[in-house]
Formats: structure tokens, C-alpha cells, sequence
């Protein structure tokens, strides 16, 4: 059910870097923008702006905020550092090669079962999902009535639009959050619903 006063939390993931793909970075310091990723959060910003920010805010992460920056420029804002929209916390595993996780057995039962795997020493997909939740109520009675940038990262995203989706985190490989994507909520005291996912840059 819709109606009333009603928050739009446009859900970005960052633009690509030169590990994409072969390493699991998590929160290993020192992940930045490839040129081709600068690129892209250029792109990113000129087709956002069909929206007008009340803010930007972005994972602390170096990836995020540089791709958030390109888009806060784009609108006369500086980018708010947002905790809650940190990466997963891998533990152990950041900063692996994908080939080396490949034979452990965790790494098998994370992928298929992240309602409740854990990576070693890192944090559950459901404690990322229930912070996203809290940071999206948050913004959505801060920002009442108007448009939030969020600048995260993929499986964060996928924990927010499966909690708005009501489908467990187990589903997280069903749908894909590309880099600088663009996947948009809409927040209202009566829940929240999904506008649209993975959109890409024109």
C-alpha cells in the first residue's frame, strides 16, 4: 500500500576497480576506481541527473566515495560518509583470490546458504541486511519527501532490495547489481517497495 509522505533512496553500486572479479576485496584498504571505473561514475552521474539530491552518501570505502563524488559534484553536494553502508565484512577472506577460495568448504556453504553462513571472523549477510533496514528508515524520516543517493556495494544492495522484496538472502545470486548501477527504493510509513534494479548508465 502507497500514499502519504514518501522517500526515494536511489541504491548505486560503486564503479568498477582492477580487482573486480579476481580478487575479494570486503574492506581491504586501497581499492580504487580503474580509469575505466572513473568512467563510469562520470556516466553515472550525468544520467542521475533526471534527480535532484537532498544528499549523497556513500560506504567509507575509497571505491564508493570516489564514485560518489562524481555524482555529488554533479549537484553541488559533498558526499556524507555513511557507516551503515559499509561492504560486508569478509574477515579473513578479504583480500583473497577468488581461485584460492574456491576449495573451502566455507566459502561453498557462504554461496548457497547466507541466511546463516558466516565468513571467518567477518559479519552475516543478515547483520549487513539489518543495518541497511536501519539506515533506510533513517534517511527515509530525514529525507521525507525527497531523493537520497547511496552509494554501497553489490551484496549490501542485494540485502536491502531482498529485504524490501521479502525473499531471504539465500536468493542474493537471483539478480545481479552491476557496477555503477543504479537501483532505486521507495520508502513510506507504510514499507518500502522496489521501483527498479540494476539499472545501467546510458
Amino acid at each position: 500500500m502507497s500514499g502519504g509522505v514518501e522517500t526515494i533512496l536511489v541504491l548505486l553500486r560503486h564503479a568498477s576497480h582492477d580487482r573486480l572479479g579476481s580478487v575479494l576485496c570486503g574492506r581491504m584498504p586501497g581499492v580504487t576506481l580503474s580509469e575505466a571505473g572513473r568512467r563510469e561514475a562520470d556516466a553515472l552521474a550525468v544520467t542521475l541527473v533526471c534527480h535532484r539530491f537532498a544528499a549523497v552518501l556513500s560506504s567509507p570505502l575509497e571505491r564508493a566515495v570516489e564514485t560518489a563524488a562524481a555524482i555529488a559534484a554533479s549537484q553541488a553536494l559533498a558526499v556524507e560518509v555513511e557507516e551503515d553502508l559499509n561492504e560486508l565484512d569478509l574477515g579473513a577472506w578479504a583480500g583473497m583470490r577468488f581461485e584460492d577460495l574456491r576449495g573451502d568448504p566455507a566459502w561453498n556453504v557462504w554461496n548457497s546458504a547466507r541466511s546463516h553462513a558466516r565468513p571467518p571472523g567477518g559479519e552475516t549477510m543478515l547483520e549487513a541486511q539489518a543495518r541497511m533496514t536501519r539506515c533506510i528508515e533513517r534517511l527515509r524520516r530525514r529525507y521525507a519527501g525527497r531523493t537520497v543517493a547511496l552509494v554501497s556495494h553489490a551484496d549490501v544492495i542485494k540485502a536491502a532490495l531482498s529485504h524490501a522484496l521479502g525473499l531471504s538472502v539465500d536468493f542474493h545470486a537471483r539478480f545481479e547489481i552491476a557496477p555503477a548501477s543504479r537501483s532505486v527504493l521507495i520508502a513510506g510509513e507504510w514499507g518500502l517497495k522496489v521501483h527498479s534494479i540494476n539499472e545501467a548508465a546510458e
